[in-house]
C-alpha cells in the first residue's frame, strides 16, 4: 500500500469518500457538513465530489435529522450523520436511546440500522461546560450501540470504513484537539501515515501503542498522545510503561487489558470523561473480576475528570482535565 501523512480530519473525510464511491447508498447529513466541510473538518471536500443530494446541510434540528437518518437506515440506506458537539445530544436523546439503539431488538432483528453518528468531543480550547465534554461512557452504557473513539489518522480512517460497513448503529467520537486543524493547537502523534487504499480497522481490538513491563496504562483518544509524552519522560528514569489504546469501547477488548496487567502487575487508567460511573471504573472492574489471573502489585489508579462541569477559565479547565504531568506523577506514585 502507498502511504502519506494525513491529519485525522483528512483521514476521516477520505474514508467516507471512498465508501461513498464504493456504495451509492452511503450519504452524509448534519450541521455544516456540506459547504463548511464540518466544523472540525471531518467532511471536507465531500460536497464538491458528491454534490448536495448526497452531502446535505441540515437545520439546527437535531431530533429531526437524526430521526431522518435512522429512518433512512431502516429503509436500506447507509447514512453518516454528524451532530456538531457531543454536548448537544441531550436535545435528541430519544432518537438515539429509544430508536437507534433499540429498533433492531424491538423488531426481532428484522430491521437493520446501518447508521454512523459522528460527533466532536473533548476540551482543551476553553469552550466551557456545554462544548467540552466527552460523554462516550454514557453511550457505551446503552445496549445496542457500538462506540468508536480513534486517537490517530490511521485508525480514524480504518475505523470509519469499518463503521460504515457495519449493519448496526455506530457512534463515532473524534476529539477536536487531535484533528490536526491549523486554527487549533493539538498534540502531535495523531497526524500519521495513512494508506491511500481503502482498509478497515476491526472493532474490539485494542492497539498496544508502546510495550512496557512496569505499568499498564489504559487510555484512548487524545489521552493517548499525552500518555506517550509521559511515558517518554518516565523511560528516562527506567520506568517502562505499556500503553493500550482501546480504540473502541463497544466492543471492548478486555483480553488485551488483562494480558498486559498480568505482565506488569500495575494498572493506571487515563480518561478525559468523568470519573464516576465511567470508563475508568469499568476497566478497574474488569481487572478486579480477573484477580485469579492477575497478581496486582498495588492498587489501581484512575485519572479522569472530576464530577464538575468543564470550566471556561483556561487554568481551571487544565486543572480538571488530566495532563501529561498528571499521568507522569500517577505512574511514579505506583513504583
Amino acid at each position: 500500500m502507498s502511504e502519506r501523512e494525513l491529519t485525522m480530519a483528512a483521514a476521516i473525510s477520505e474514508g467516507i469518500a471512498q465508501e461513498m464511491e464504493r456504495d451509492a447508498d452511503v450519504f452524509v447529513l448534519g450541521e455544516d457538513v456540506a459547504k463548511y466541510g464540518g466544523i472540525f473538518g471531518a467532511t471536507g471536500g465531500l460536497l464538491d465530489k458528491f454534490g448536495p443530494e448526497r452531502v446535505m446541510d441540515t437545520p439546527i434540528s437535531e431530533t429531526a435529522f437524526i430521526g431522518a437518518a435512522t429512518g433512512a437506515a431502516a429503509e436500506g440506506m447507509r447514512p453518516i450523520v454528524e451532530l456538531m458537539f457531543v454536548d448537544f445530544f441531550g436535545v435528541c436523546m430519544d432518537q438515539i436511546y429509544n430508536h437507534m439503539a433499540k429498533n433492531t431488538y424491538m423488531s426481532g432483528g428484522n430491521v437493520r440500522l446501518p447508521l454512523v453518528l459522528t460527533t466532536a468531543i473533548g476540551g482543551g480550547y476553553n469552550d466551557a461546560a456545554q462544548h467540552s465534554q466527552c460523554l462516550y461512557s454514557l453511550f457505551a452504557h446503552t445496549p445496542g450501540l457500538k462506540i468508536v473513539v480513534p486517537s490517530n489518522a490511521y485508525d480514524a480512517k480504518g475505523l470509519m470504513i469499518q463503521a460504515i460497513r457495519d449493519d448496526n448503529p455506530v457512534m463515532y467520537f473524534f476529539h477536536k484537539g487531535i484533528m490536526g486543524l491549523p486554527w487549533m493547537a493539538y498534540f502531535t502523534g495523531s497526524t500519521n501515515m495513512v494508506p491511500e487504499e481503502s482498509y478497515t480497522v476491526p472493532f474490539g481490538k485494542a492497539s498496544i501503542i508502546r510495550e512496557g513491563s512496569d505499568v499498564t496504562l489504559v487510555t484512548l483518544s487524545q489521552m493517548v498522545q499525552k500518555s506517550v509524552i509521559a511515558a517518554d519522560k518516565l523511560a528516562e528514569d527506567g520506568i517502562n510503561v505499556e500503553i493500550i489504546d482501546l480504540r473502541t469501547l463497544v466492543p471492548l477488548d478486555r483480553e488485551t487489558v488483562i494480558n498486559s496487567v498480568q505482565k506488569t502487575g500495575r494498572l493506571c487508567i487515563a480518561d478525559e470523561d468523568y470519573r464516576s460511573f465511567g470508563l475508568s471504573g469499568e476497566i478497574s472492574a474488569i481487572v478486579a473480576e480477573n484477580l485469579d489471573r492477575v497478581n496486582l502489585k498495588g492498587s489501581v489508579q484512575r485519572l479522569a475528570v472530576p464530577d464538575v462541569p468543564i470550566p471556561y477559565s483556561p487554568p481551571l479547565e487544565k486543572a480538571v482535565i488530566p495532563q501529561v504531568d498528571d499521568i507522569e506523577s500517577c505512574v511514579r506514585s505506583m513504583m
